[in-house]
């Protein structure tokens, strides 16, 4: 690890040189204090044109694995308007807010399929009625009504019963960060920030304070 500001600056919250320890810690914090969804993202693509798309989605494992590696995975349907943006393009950037510790953890990376056993193991772990609706729910695609869309879940229902296998068009997303931001706030708007970037798995991280 390089860092471009002394460790001291990075006493308290900022503590650490792994930044997913910390972003784990962070949302661990959240947890006891947000009062919904704290594992919420604005997940960020771009589409073949280049224009700009983001939406919110639930962040399911920071993964961390001891020796500075590790990602960020959530789930969808591959079939889904992000989906298809983040295969196009290989990348996606995401923004985690939390308004009740005034903090945030910006990321950006390079993205892989997670769809393997650990998908099938999220999946298991869903209620019933979500893993059904992933098989009814043609996702981003025109629905004619929301009573189209239940009929459709109530077909599900007769087919599978109540063990439906995780559909081959649904599945996870992991992003290996190439930059991660901490920032909290500060009084008079001079806030804390600092930046990890790297290239690849293999380099350090270089950790910068960035001006507010």
């Amino acid at each position: 690890m390089t860092t471009s500001d002394s460790d001291a600056s990075r006493s308290g919250i900022f503590a650490g040189d792994d930044p997913f320890a910390i972003a784990q810690r962070w949302l661990r914090e959240a947890e006891a204090s947000e009062p919904n969804d704290p594992n919420a993202i604005a997940l960020s693509t771009v589409d073949a044109d280049g224009l700009p798309n983001a939406r919110m989605v639930l962040l399911k494992e920071i993964e961390q694995f001891g020796d500075g590696t590790g990602a960020f995975v959530f789930y969808t349907n591959y079939r889904s308007a992000k989906a298809r943006e983040i295969e196009g393009a290989g990348k996606a950037a995401f923004v985690m807010h939390w308004k009740s510790l005034r903090r945030q953890i910006r990321v950006r990376g390079l993205v892989a399929r997670e769809d393997g056993p650990q998908a099938d193991a999220y999946y298991t772990s869903r209620s019933l009625q979500s893993r059904l609706g992933a098989w009814a729910s043609q996702q981003s695609q025109p629905l004619a009504s929301r009573g189209a869309l239940m009929a459709e879940v109530a077909k599900m229902s007769l087919r599978y019963g109540t063990n439906p296998p995780r559909p081959p068009f649904w599945g996870g997303f992991r992003i290996t960060p190439v930059e991660i931001e901490f920032w909290a706030d500060g009084a008079f708007r001079l806030h804390d920030r600092f930046r990890f970037t790297r290239l690849n798995d293999a380099e350090p991280w270089v950790i910068s304070r960035l001006n507010p």
